[in-house]
């Protein structure tokens, strides 16, 4: 039977990923690396936070967390910049060709 069940799986999965794909999330193309491995340390702050036993360990855990969000958010808002920048640029070089 598990046999069986294995197989069944197995093709139903396979033929799923040939038909759909895998459906990955992607991230907008102006925000850079950096900015992705903060909010990827800013996730595991969050779940620190979610985890904690004591009171004062949570209080401790949610005030790293919101300085990591601050990071995050002044990092986003840095790259959106930048990239509003390089495509002002791009179009106003492309103006004067």
């Amino acid at each position: 039977m598990k046999d069986n069940w294995k197989d069944i799986k197995e093709a139903l999965t396979s033929t799923c990923q040939e038909i759909l794909g895998n459906n990955r999330h992607h991230h907008k193309e102006w925000i850079s690396i950096e900015t992705l491995d903060k909010m990827k340390e800013r996730k595991n702050k969050k779940t620190a936070i979610n985890n904690s036993r004591t009171r004062t360990e949570k209080v401790k855990k949610q005030v790293e967390y919101s300085e990591a969000n601050m990071q995050v958010k002044k990092s986003i808002k840095d790259n959106k910049q930048k990239y509003v920048e390089e495509l002002a640029t791009t179009a106003e070089n492309a103006a004067r060709e």
